[in-house]
């Protein structure tokens, strides 16, 4: 276990390899699991507030949901999550592109310079999954089969997460804890 600031880190942030191999997996991520993308509180306010500027770039089934269902929903746990298109479908801010690829509809508009809002902070991180907790908060990699490519991709690429996560982490807790984490690791 690696402790920095008020974050427990797992072993595997730094032992195991993984860099997201789209080509592969096709963005699974955005369709696969048990709800939307888990969401922080100030996320939700986000989402509201960018929304007429993010609609443009989702499908209009996306829309549709999004806007009978709200920007963000509660799942069966009571969490902050986006909505899906169906039960257990993919992500209302999802749109394949013409590859058949997943992409984030929020991320898009981002990268158009619409929003400074690049998606939630739970995509960008993954495949890391943050657990708050009164004090302090876990932070653990979350193994799942759809990401096995990006996990031979990082071998082959010798990325271990922590590093592939760099601008995610950077993000959430900032430039020094980044380089305290890079520090513990590397010592």
């Amino acid at each position: 276990m690696i402790i920095v600031g008020n974050a427990v880190i797992s072993e595997d942030i730094k032992d195991q390899f993984f860099v997201c191999d789209l080509e592969k997996c096709k963005g699974a991520c955005c369709v696969e699991g048990d709800a939307g993308a888990p969401l922080e509180d100030e996320e939700c306010a986000t989402l509201e507030e960018i929304y007429p500027l993010v609609a443009p770039y989702l499908t209009q089934e996306g829309r549709d949901v999004i806007e009978t269902q709200g920007k963000w929903v509660l799942d069966s746990d009571g969490d902050k999550c986006t909505p899906t298109i169906g039960d257990n479908a993919e992500c209302a801010y999802a749109l394949y592109d013409e590859r058949g690829i997943l992409k984030c509809g929020i991320e898009e508009a981002y990268n158009d310079g619409k929003v400074d809002f690049k998606k939630p902070i739970s995509c960008h991180l993954y495949p890391i999954r943050v657990t708050k907790y009164d004090q302090y908060d876990a932070l653990n990699y979350d193994r799942w089969h759809i990401c096995n490519p990006a996990c031979s991709l990082g071998k082959a690429l010798e990325l271990p997460i922590y590093k592939f996560l760099k601008d995610a982490l950077v993000r959430k807790y900032g430039q020094d804890w980044y380089d305290e984490l890079v520090q513990e690791v590397e010592g």
